[in-house]
């Protein structure tokens, strides 16, 4: 209890010599001077349009901001109704890329054996595939790698509950590249 009464007497002290002896004369004058000026208005709020919205209309096309890959039709496969993807199957590296996120840099083979094609990643890695191996997030099989281009058949939703095969080619990378 005598700690409690220290304090009140302390603070009562504190006020006391706070208010004791001020000459508040200047902050009067500054309170008439700013009280007998003449009161500004406040210009009214803007209006606003009402707000409408935008269609985006180009989601179906390749984005803008991703390096372009080139993309053929082969000529000796057609858009047939296929079997679905054989989900029990391991995945390999490439799956986890989108096609517009791989480049084919180039190919390599040993004497004798098939070519099989350096694919870049977006992480800038090289990744060795070859014909059997699938890359892509459709499901895309490689069927024939030459100096030029990766021949890749992806099998893909037709949309109404079954499945069909886009061919695709991923043609090699300019010499200028990433």
């Amino acid at each position: 209890m005598t700690m409690i009464r220290l304090f009140f007497y302390c603070f009562l002290g504190f006020l006391v010599a706070c208010s004791s002896g001020s000459d508040i004369s200047d902050l009067e004058d500054f309170v008439s001077d700013t009280t007998s000026k003449p009161r500004g208005r406040i210009p009214p709020l803007p209006e606003f349009q009402p707000y409408s919205a935008f269609t985006y209309s180009a989601s179906a096309l390749r984005s803008p901001f991703k390096s372009p890959v080139i993309f053929e039709e082969l000529a000796t496969i057609s858009k047939t109704e296929v079997s679905p993807p054989n989900s029990e199957r391991r995945k390999d590296p490439l799956e986890r890329y989108a096609l517009g996120e791989l480049m084919f840099v180039g190919t390599m083979a040993k004497d004798g054996t098939e070519l099989k094609a350096l694919i870049k990643t977006a992480q800038k890695s090289v990744i060795v595939a070859e014909v059997g191996n699938y890359m892509g997030k459709n499901h895309g099989k490689i069927i024939s790698v030459s100096e030029t281009q990766i021949d890749i058949v992806e099998t893909v939703p037709n949309g109404s509950g079954g499945w069909i095969s886009r061919p695709q080619t991923l043609g090699i990378a300019g010499s200028g590249g990433n």
